[in-house]
């Protein structure tokens, strides 16, 4: 998903507006986890860019999301952009002493 988010849209509600954003991401999110995993991947790692306004987004942590888009809004930005690019995540194998 990589997409530009209107936070004042015409007669909108400011609020309401959030919730629709999250909302968004929320069900983009949830449909990328349900997809099936190739062989020999552990889970779908999220790769996510936050950009305020005209400003060069940056990578931030996949757990920030909502943090950042309320900054965002607490700061009356016109707009928003939000990337998140699901890929393959592998977890580390814990090393085993035998005695």
């Amino acid at each position: 998903m990589k997409k530009v988010f209107n936070l004042k849209e015409g007669n909108k509600n400011k609020a309401r507006q959030l919730d629709a954003i999250k909302h968004e991401i929320r069900k983009y999110i949830k449909r990328e986890k349900r997809k099936p995993l190739p062989e020999g991947v552990d889970f779908w790692d999220l790769k996510c860019k936050f950009g305020q306004n005209d400003e060069e987004p940056k990578s931030i942590e996949f757990i920030d999301i909502t943090k950042h888009i309320d900054e965002a809004s607490e700061q009356d930005c016109e707009s928003i952009y939000m990337e998140i690019i699901a890929t393959k995540g592998y977890k580390e194998k814990e090393v085993t002493k035998d005695n």
